[in-house]
């Protein structure tokens, strides 16, 4: 699956959207990148911009967005409400999935070098790209605003990380800019059954990490405790990396817990709503649901659906689609209005249903469009697809096992094995798309030019980069239906009796995938120069294909032995 990363980069113009939009139109240009939202403020003179896509494209779009706010903003006339000391205030990276914070840090410091380098705007790396402790926190990078960089930047100690440590009047135009790398916030408000703000708040205190202040004698009243340096003594929280707060919203006529979370991996969604809820109940009062302020990463949702299923003791090898259902309900999102996984889960925001033409299409159009005249789909695509129902059936045995009468104390068990199928037959839907896009790759490198010996290189090139990876994706489907032969084996053995010949045939139609997508692993290695890739791929497919093979023979005979 894609990397992708989030951006949130903050300009300093609130109030001239001709301004604005010609900073987010430089987002807009980038393909793979997309514009999520654009949040202009009057009083701040602020803009947050929110942009998100895979990696080196986000960083494309972000250094063209800084780069045409430097052309069009001067902060020796900006006057704002909100602390700033650059046109480009603060762009921090954001992962947000299948990449980790390492990885981003890296990111976040060749997008702070390039802007330091080719643009001359000075440049502080804060929170988790941060090259020192006291740089960690960008109120220390920041201290003094705009009007102190001309003092700051010239000592050893403010020397910025990237760029001029110089004050000229090109720097004077632009101010500073602070890169980061850091962790997704969801911000998100709990719905109560009051209207009153002072209980709201009690159960933000209750649950946010910093707690309330320590008082003596009466909690509420009492003189608040401060230590011998006279900081209020604080007593912690329930829940890490959140802030929260108590309010009372006009719009809707009652009072909500407004939190952010930062670190959604430590503190989950779903823990933090369930202890909110038992805050609330001790309290006498109730959780009706939750309002999604801004976006969410899939996982976040998955993670939710899956733990309110375990609750039930329920399989949890369902589709996301159900995941997602079983997380609103349970956290009560659609309370104030309907919540749109389309508009509010980043991955399916990005979603290119170019890119998913043949498994979004129904049965009766894939047929046909695979029958129709032109060379793809083909065999690849259909041996994916093939693997990806006898997994689905396979799957399908193992939560009916989960939920057969009689056998309460097992659902964890099936399960598991439902998860694992679950994982292999979306894997395997992902590369029916695949095996038609490889082909279409070698197509696309046969169309290049070819009148100059440097032309002929360059396509000769692509051909055998096209055709390597074209041999590739249907070696990982045999892979991954063989994989799914031994769920089937299980469930044919100690699932559900009843449904013993669904395994059966799911066993079939994974050996099917194997032999077929072997076909083609064959067929595409044979056009490969390299014939050491070409003769291992090919042994390791035969390897594959007999395993498969003899797996298919083990599993119908359990199979006929209970019919």
């Amino acid at each position: 699956m894609k990397k992708l990363i989030e951006c949130v980069p903050n300009f300093s113009e609130g109030r001239d959207m001709g301004i604005i939009n010609q900073i987010t139109a430089e987002i807009e240009k980038v393909e793979g990148v997309k514009l999520v939202d654009v949040d202009p403020g009057q009083a701040t003179n602020r803009t947050v911009v929110t942009m998100v896509g895979t990696p080196e494209e986000v960083l494309e779009a972000a250094f063209n967005a800084v780069k045409k706010a430097k052309e069009l903003i001067d902060m020796r006339k900006h006057q704002g409400a909100h602390p700033r000391f650059g046109a480009t205030d603060v762009c921090p990276l954001v992962p947000v999935s299948n990449i980790t914070m390492e990885e981003t840090v890296e990111l976040a410091h060749r997008l702070a070098k390039r802007i330091g380098e080719e643009l001359e705007i000075p440049v502080y790396c804060y929170e988790n790209a941060a090259t020192s402790e006291v740089r960690r926190n960008l109120a220390n990078c920041r201290s003094g605003e705009y009007e102190a960089l001309p003092q700051r930047i010239v000592t050893d100690e403010w020397k910025p990380d990237y760029g001029p440590s110089k004050w000229s009047e090109m720097v004077a135009k632009s101010g500073a800019t602070a890169v980061s790398a850091r962790n997704f916030l969801v911000a998100i408000n709990y719905n109560l059954n009051t209207t009153s703000t002072r209980r709201a708040n009690a159960i933000a205190f209750d649950v946010r990490e910093r707690g309330r202040p320590m008082r003596e004698g009466n909690p509420i009243t009492g003189k608040i405790v401060k230590d011998e340096k006279g900081n209020q003594v604080m007593i912690p929280g329930t829940l890490k990396h959140t802030k929260a707060i108590g309010w009372f919203i006009d719009e809707y006529g009652i009072a909500q817990i407004s939190m952010n979370m930062t670190n959604i991996e430590e503190t989950p969604i779903h823990l933090a709503f369930d202890e909110v809820c038992r805050k609330a109940a001790e309290r006498g009062i109730r959780v009706t649901g939750c309002e999604l302020v801004g976006v969410v990463p899939l996982k976040a949702m998955l993670d939710a659906g899956r733990h309110y299923l375990r609750m039930q003791q329920r399989s949890t090898g369902v589709s996301d689609a159900e995941l997602i259902k079983i997380a609103v309900a349970s956290l009560g999102l659609n309370d104030l209005y309907p919540f749109e996984p389309k508009k509010k889960i980043i991955e399916y925001i990005l979603e290119n249903e170019a890119d998913e033409k043949l498994i979004r299409m129904d049965l009766k159009s894939f047929v046909h469009e695979t029958a129709c005249e032109s060379p793809a789909p083909g065999g690849g695509s259909v041996s994916a697809y093939m693997g990806a129902m006898g997994a689905a059936l396979a799957t399908m045995v193992a939560n009916l096992s989960s939920h057969k009468r009689g056998w309460d104390d097992r659902w964890e068990e099936f399960g598991d094995w439902a998860e694992k199928g679950k994982n292999l037959h979306d894997a395997l839907l992902r590369l029916v798309d695949e095996d038609t896009r490889a082909f279409n790759k070698i197509m696309d490198a046969f169309g290049l030019p070819k009148k100059t010996e440097d032309e002929a290189k360059i396509r000769t090139a692509a051909i055998q980069d096209a055709t390597k990876y074209a041999t590739e994706i249907p070696f990982k489907v045999m892979t991954l239906c063989y994989e799914s032969m031994f769920i089937s084996k299980a469930m044919a053995e100690i699932g559900n009796p009843n449904s013993v010949s669904d395994a059966g045939v799911g066993a079939l139609a994974a050996r099917a995938g194997v032999q077929g997508a072997f076909l083609n692993v064959k067929i595409n290695a044979s056009g490969l120069a390299d014939k050491d890739f070409a003769a291992e791929i090919v042994a390791k497919g035969a390897d594959i294909e007999q395993k498969a093979i003899s797996l298919e023979k083990e599993i119908l005979a359990v199979v006929e032995s209970k019919l």
